[in-house]
């Protein structure tokens, strides 16, 4: 046999801000990161991408930008800042993943500049698909402006746009330059947004962190209006703990079967499509956790005690537990269709994270209908 065998590795690294008006003129760390990064002799571009939902609110945003870019040493800003449909719409839209690659070429965005995403979690999945496949890797930065994005998506490494209706089926593994958490956008939040954004939080809390959940059980109260240094605090947490996982589980590209900071999605990456994405995916995976949870009681996982704090907690922060769709008729409902597509997403065998405990997961790598059926009976007659 004979063959010449190729081996390297490759170090990713990038930050996580936390800070507040990032575009005010005193603000210096946003100008402080590209300062960071400047070249000798070569003057990079800067192309920014908002979410229109985040223009409504903040109708000044695009002059801040253009004013606070106009001091930047080596830095050119593209006038055009574009504008694009927020929510999972835009994950939906080819047209609009074709167009804003288009804009790339148009503008001349090579691979030393930025493409800079300011938005949900959505439109950050987009944009960093965007960066990723133009000239094979653009340096994409990412501004999440929600809860849920400020946690958990914007702060991962992983980008994509849905295709025949399955969430996420183009993609790519390729971590942000830099990503900006500006609470002040959460001040502007629709409410149902900023609390299903919560979700991840106790998600996380419940796979890896006791201390963490038993801290949102004690703060419940606050969370549940909304109170801003509460809600700070569990934004930070939240993404420190799946960064840590994405940098320290030994698989930041899931390569292999394991998926416990999925808990709680399989169901609710399928009841997101099934209700034409009405359902927010915070609150679908809220209902995923919640089904799930009471699963793991049922087989003998997870003790009763546990089960009752995490159903409390979810309903004190006035999340939901039920939809209609999650009722099983037989195997061919439509809720199970997402086990087989969850499995096809994750490669290999089947792998569902479950609870042993508060802050203690468990992967399985079967479903039983018959109890699945018995969980959903639950949620519907008990809670």
């Amino acid at each position: 046999m004979s063959y010449i065998q190729q081996s390297f590795s490759v170090q990713f690294e990038y930050k996580v801000f936390f800070t507040e008006h990032l575009f005010d003129p005193s603000n210096p760390v946003f100008s402080g990161f590209l300062d960071s990064r400047a070249e000798k002799d070569i003057r990079k571009k800067l192309l920014f991408i908002v979410d229109d939902g985040v223009t409504k609110h903040h109708d000044t945003l695009q002059e801040q930008i253009t004013a606070y870019c106009s001091g930047l040493d080596n830095y050119e800003l593209v006038q055009d800042i574009i504008v694009v449909p927020g929510g999972e719409a835009s994950k939906n839209d080819l047209q609009l993943f074709y167009w804003l690659v288009n804009e790339i070429d148009q503008h001349a965005i090579d691979r030393h500049s930025y493409v800079v995403a300011i938005g949900g979690g959505s439109v950050l999945d987009l944009v960093g698909y965007v960066a990723a496949v133009s000239h094979r890797g653009i340096k994409h930065i990412r501004i999440p402006t929600t809860v849920l994005s400020q946690n958990d998506s914007g702060v991962g490494v992983k980008n994509g746009i849905n295709y025949h209706g399955k969430k996420n089926f183009l993609g790519t593994f390729a971590p942000p330059a830099a990503v900006f958490n500006d609470a002040h956008y959460l001040t502007t939040l629709d409410e149902r947004d900023w609390r299903s954004g919560m979700i991840e939080a106790v998600k996380v809390a419940l796979i890896k962190d006791a201390a963490f959940f038993e801290w949102m059980e004690a703060h419940a109260e606050e969370l549940s209006v909304g109170e801003s240094k509460s809600l700070q605090y569990l934004i930070r947490r939240c993404a420190e703990l799946h960064i840590q996982h994405i940098g320290g589980a030994g698989d930041p590209f899931e390569s292999g079967s394991s998926r416990p900071l999925d808990f709680g999605h399989w169901s609710a990456h399928k009841l997101e499509q099934l209700t034409d994405f009405e359902l927010r995916h915070g609150e679908a995976v809220s209902i995923g956790i919640a089904m799930d949870s009471v699963y793991s009681w049922l087989t003998g996982l997870l003790d009763a005690d546990s089960l009752e704090r995490i159903i409390q907690l979810l309903k004190k922060l006035r999340l939901p537990l039920y939809h209609p769709l999650l009722e099983i008729e037989d195997d061919a409902s439509p809720i199970m269709a997402g086990l087989e597509e969850f499995r096809e997403h994750l490669g290999g065998r089947l792998t569902i994270a479950l609870l042993e405990g508060v802050g203690k997961g468990k992967e399985v790598h079967s479903i039983d209908n018959a109890t699945l059926r018995k969980a959903v009976n639950m949620l519907r007659d008990k809670w």
